[in-house]
């Protein structure tokens, strides 16, 4: 597919996906939309992925919906069915909307937030495994001063790190607040100073795609999320049933073997 309102680049096991309309602070639209999904699927398709980040052109992350594109959006527009191929049916449905759909990739997505980030913006962050964010980067939630609601799970997405206190006050206040607030409440992950974001992010990056197990890291992420909707029994059950099939794996002897042989690993993700 080619792209024209979103960037895909493949390097050293890292695919990287930007959005770009830097003119628009990255503003979603219609197009954008598909282009994303397209290229996050692309990217998690490819056997040489092992990890996908995520970020802005430009000076922002993502400003959420373009307000040109909202102004005529109709409002029935909300129940059409996003374009999405079907992911495997051992993954939730939870994890198969319209937006929230970055759950069911087989990669651990990582966020880097260069700038703004507000409405949608924040969601696909928190729909992210993980968020480093520069120290300029600056959140809103948007809704409310729109005259909207928490759209497309932010609710839960929000409540996972923040808590009920801090979600209600940033939801229904949509005022701006920094990195450092974001960090405190449990928003984000790192902080890097804003010409560091990108090296560093991709260093992690790169650096979990070499010494990580593939697999390992797949069945992680699939743990990590299941268990928002678990108990304690369930996730001991599933933990059990994953290791058997952990040391039955390839990447497990090549674990043991580059351990004992004192070189780096070469794992297949198998």
């Amino acid at each position: 597919m080619e792209f024209t309102q979103v960037k895909l680049q493949v390097e050293a096991g890292v695919a990287t996906v930007s959005l770009d309309r830097p003119d628009r602070m990255n503003g979603v639209t219609a197009v954008m939309e598909r282009e994303l999904y397209a290229a996050m699927r692309q990217a998690d398709a490819d056997p040489q992925v092992r990890v996908i980040v995520l970020t802005g052109e430009g000076r922002a992350f993502c400003a959420g919906m373009d307000m040109a594109e909202l102004e005529d959006l109709a409002p029935e527009d909300i129940y059409e069915p996003a374009k999405m191929r079907p992911f495997d049916t051992a993954i939730r449905a939870d994890f198969q909307s319209r937006y929230i759909y970055f759950p069911a990739l087989v990669n651990p997505v990582i966020s880097a937030i260069n700038g703004a980030a507000a409405g949608l913006g924040i969601v696909f962050a928190l729909a992210s495994d993980m968020r480093f964010a520069s120290e300029k980067a600056v959140f809103s939630t948007a809704f409310s001063r729109r005259g909207l609601i928490a759209e497309h799970g932010i609710a839960w997405l929000m409540l996972q790190t923040a808590g009920p206190g801090v979600t209600a006050d940033l939801l229904f206040s949509a005022r701006r607040f920094d990195a450092g607030e974001a960090k405190s409440a449990g928003l984000i992950d790192r902080i890097y100073p804003p010409d560091e974001l990108m090296a560093r992010t991709l260093d992690y990056a790169r650096e979990l795609a070499s010494l990580a197990s593939p697999r390992s890291v797949r069945v992680m992420k699939r743990q990590l999320w299941d268990a928002r909707f678990q108990n304690l029994q369930d996730v001991v059950t599933q933990a059990n049933r994953e290791m058997i099939e952990s040391f039955r794996s390839e990447d497990f002897q090549e674990g043991v073997r580059h351990f004992l042989e004192k070189r780096s690993p070469v794992f297949t993700g198998h």
